[in-house]
């Protein structure tokens, strides 16, 4: 190994050393947090203009997209392709399925609820996959269109009855790696 060239070079690599990745992760998670309510504020100031037809509220977006851009560029700064956008949708569908999840929590539909956190803790895994270079998106390929054998799949999935445990999860896989990695790897506590 070479010799530091100075005191900050060989702090950086202490702190690498003392990490899973070189990101930190437990702040990140916190910043994708904050994104994900921040796509969703966009969201309801367009909802929020169209409804009231007040413009002032379609004016408050680009300052708000401005800081979620700037944001999103302290855990992504550096991109491939269409990374930046699949990355911001996977947050905004993540939160999403948490909120209906919650909905159909307090509706007392259960079963339900914990299919939706555990989808939305998927996508969520997908982002962290797809911004850690984790998903080799060059084997991605396209898979002949059976709907009939999605139509049969998604009806057993819907006869489910047992709620859906991350830890009992028996998938394998890329998403399976992903969900054990991020497991692992983001623990918000930990300063």
């Amino acid at each position: 190994m070479k010799k530091a060239s100075s005191v900050k070079e060989f702090v950086e690599r202490i702190d690498a050393t003392k990490k899973v990745n070189p990101k930190d992760l437990s702040s990140d998670q916190d910043l994708t947090i904050a994104i994900m309510n921040l796509i969703s504020i966009e969201e309801h100031l367009v909802f929020s203009g169209a409804k009231t037809g007040k413009n002032s509220f379609y004016d408050l977006i680009e300052e708000v997209r401005e800081l979620r851009k700037t944001l999103m560029q302290k855990v992504i700064p550096e991109y491939e392709g269409e990374v930046w956008c699949i990355s911001k949708h996977l947050l905004a569908s993540s939160m999403r399925l948490m909120e209906v999840g919650t909905k159909q929590q307090s509706l007392g539909h259960k079963n339900d609820a914990y299919k939706l956190f555990n989808q939305a803790y998927e996508l969520y895994c997908l982002f962290w996959g797809l911004n850690m270079n984790m998903l080799n998106v060059d084997d991605v390929k396209w898979i002949e269109d059976k709907t009939e054998d999605i139509k049969k799949i998604s009806a057993k999935l819907d006869k489910v009855s047992e709620p859906v445990k991350v830890e009992e999860n028996k998938a394998s896989g890329a998403l399976a790696k992903m969900k054990a990695f991020v497991k692992k790897a983001v623990d918000c506590c930990i300063e």
